[in-house]
């Protein structure tokens, strides 16, 4: 029998209550997602698209009309499918008057870790993140990319199988961005389930293994990221010491052209990530 995925969503829909003469909202509407063990899944939409409510549901802090949601075969609704998360919520809250390593105690505490053990893996946790020499520093000094990083800290110190990241880089400079998806590189190296929701496309295009675009609260494209990019109807050839007349007669030459010419690659030519993105949600808005 096959290992339960790290994240199954079947069918689910999400039907909000109408309030105050209010319409009754859809924010999710027949979704069905499957997230494999040891990936990274992007799941990526505009402002209403539903990706928030499906995150919710999943962790457990909303309650689905329909459909099910489940974390390594346990369902959401269950307690016991926290156990194996951990979770950074777009805007994290920490104390302030406490410092990084005793935020990280703090949260390793409420996860029932103790003695050796916690202060070991506070030490880790540190040092992944590159916060060491901010260890002392009281956490309202840090900036924001500082404070990315220690909710990431925070969201691995009990040693999850699962991440959940939602906008881990919002508001964070392009420096600290590159830290926080070399972070989400190394969770996939650690053997970590990686669950992303990011407006910021290049950099879910840079560390996604598998890709999920929702608007008006369904997936209009999901699958692996190679291919989602691939242009299917159009062919591309990179070639090296090509001279501008081999260029011109392309493909019939290459082939006599003695030496020079070399086909390094070929094979379908690759979109943007933002480009499919922009081309799904249209779709989706116009049916």
């Amino acid at each position: 029998m096959s290992a339960a995925p790290a994240v199954s969503v079947q069918n689910l829909t999400k039907v909000f209550k109408s309030t105050l003469g209010k319409a009754a909202f859809r924010a999710v509407q027949d979704l069905s997602l499957t997230v494999n063990a040891g990936e990274v899944y992007g799941l990526i939409g505009p402002n209403g698209s539903g990706k928030s409510t499906t995150m919710k549901i999943v962790l457990g802090l909303l309650k689905p009309t329909t459909g099910v949601t489940s974390i390594f075969g346990v369902p959401s609704t269950e307690v016991a499918s926290r156990h194996s998360v951990g979770f950074l919520p777009e805007n994290p809250y920490f104390y302030k008057h406490l410092t990084g390593r005793e935020t990280l105690r703090f949260y390793g505490s409420l996860c029932g870790m103790r003695g050796v053990k916690l202060k070991d893996r506070v030490e880790e946790m540190l040092a992944l993140t590159g916060l060491e020499d901010a260890a002392t520093r009281r956490v309202g000094g840090f900036s924001k990319g500082m404070l990315q990083r220690l909710g990431l800290a925070q969201a691995l110190i009990h040693e999850p199988r699962l991440v959940v990241l939602d906008e881990p880089t919002a508001g964070v400079d392009p420096a600290g961005s590159r830290k926080i998806r070399d972070l989400i590189i190394e969770f996939r190296a650690r053997g970590i389930t990686v669950l992303v929701t990011s407006h910021l496309l290049e950099q879910i295009q840079e560390v996604c293994d598998r890709v999920g675009i929702m608007a008006h609260g369904r997936m209009v494209r999901e699958g692996k990221l190679e291919d989602l990019i691939a242009v299917e109807n159009q062919t591309e050839m990179v070639l090296e010491n090509a001279s501008p007349e081999l260029l011109a007669r392309i493909e019939a030459l290459v082939k006599e052209e003695p030496g020079a010419a070399k086909i390094l690659r070929s094979g379908h030519p690759r979109t943007t990530l933002e480009r499919l993105f922009l081309e799904a949600t249209h779709e989706e808005k116009n049916r």
